[in-house]
C-alpha cells in the first residue's frame, strides 16, 4: 500500500510515495493526452517556439550572442508557467470536458492572482540566471559584451572553455534545482485547487520532490533530455516535447498529490 504524509491541516494535501520508474508511466499518460487533443496541444507547444525564435533574433540583432545560451535555458525556468494551458488540457480530458483553444489559453483565470505570482517568481529565477551568465563572462575575460566570434572562441576553443562551462553549468544547475523543487507541481496545484495560494503550492511541491527524490530525479533528467532534444532542430522539436512534458507533469501531480477531505 502507498504511504502518505500530511502537509496541511485543511484541506489536507497528501504526498504519495511512488516507485522510481514511475516517470515512464507519466510520459505514457502525457502522450495519450497529445493523441486525444493533438490540435490544442501542438498549437500551444508552438507558441513558446515562436517566442524563442523571436528572442534569438532579437539577441542577434542587438549583438548579444552570449545571451542566447542562458536565454534558451529559460525553457527550464519558466516552463511550468508557460505550460499552464497544457495542464488545463489534461485536467479537462481527465474530467471528460470539451477541450478547445479558448479554455486552454484562458486557463490561468481559474486562479489568476496566485498563478501570476508564481509566474513572476519563476521569471525572477530566470532573470537571476541571465544576470549570472553576464557575470560569468565578466569574470572570465571581457569587460565589454563579446562579439559572436569571440563568444564562440571562449565557449569552444579557449583555454578557459572548460572552467567557464563547468562554472556555468554548476550555477545553472543550482538555480534549476531550486526552480524544479518549488515549481514541479505548484502551478498544477494552483490550477486544480482554485482557492489555494502560492505558498501552499510551493510547500506541497517541495514536499513532493523531497519525499520522492529518486523518481523526481529521474523525472528531472527526462525533462532536461526531452527539452534539449526538442531544441536541436531549431527549437521545432519543442512543439511536441513541451506538450509531452507538460501533460506528463499533470499526471505526475495527480499521481503524487492527493487530498483528504475528512
Amino acid at each position: 500500500m502507498s504511504e502518505t504524509i500530511s502537509v496541511f491541516p485543511e484541506p489536507r494535501p497528501q504526498i504519495r510515495r511512488v516507485p522510481v520508474d514511475r516517470p515512464w508511466v507519466w510520459l505514457a499518460a502525457g502522450w495519450r493526452d497529445i493523441v486525444a487533443a493533438p490540435g490544442p496541444s501542438l498549437a500551444y507547444g508552438l507558441i513558446p517556439v515562436v517566442a524563442g525564435w523571436l528572442a534569438i533574433l532579437l539577441m542577434l540583432w542587438l549583438d548579444l550572442p552570449y545571451l542566447m545560451l542562458p536565454l534558451s535555458a529559460g525553457f527550464f525556468f519558466v516552463g511550468p508557467f508557460i505550460a499552464v494551458g497544457l495542464y488545463e488540457i489534461s485536467r479537462r480530458l481527465e474530467l471528460n470536458h470539451v477541450v478547445d483553444g479558448e479554455t486552454t489559453l484562458l486557463a490561468w483565470r481559474r486562479n489568476p492572482e496566485q498563478i501570476a505570482l508564481m509566474g513572476v517568481l519563476l521569471l525572477l529565477f530566470h532573470l537571476a540566471w541571465m544576470r549570472a551568465a553576464q557575470l560569468l563572462f565578466a569574470i572570465f575575460e571581457w569587460r565589454t559584451v563579446p562579439s559572436w566570434d569571440r563568444f564562440m572562441d571562449l565557449v569552444w576553443t579557449s583555454s578557459k572553455s572548460l572552467p567557464f562551462l563547468a562554472l556555468g553549468v554548476g550555477v545553472g544547475a543550482l538555480l534549476a534545482a531550486a526552480v524544479f523543487a518549488i515549481g514541479a507541481f505548484s502551478i498544477p496545484y494552483l490550477l486544480d485547487r482554485r482557492t489555494s495560494n502560492m505558498f501552499e503550492a510551493i510547500a506541497t511541491s517541495v514536499a513532493a520532490v523531497r519525499l520522492n527524490l529518486r523518481p523526481m530525479l529521474l523525472w528531472a533528467l527526462l525533462i532536461v533530455f526531452l527539452v534539449a532534444l526538442g531544441m536541436v532542430p531549431g527549437l521545432l522539436g519543442l512543439v511536441v516535447t513541451l506538450p509531452l512534458v507538460a501533460h506528463a507533469t499533470w499526471h505526475a501531480y495527480r499521481d503524487i498529490v492527493t487530498f483528504d477531505h475528512a
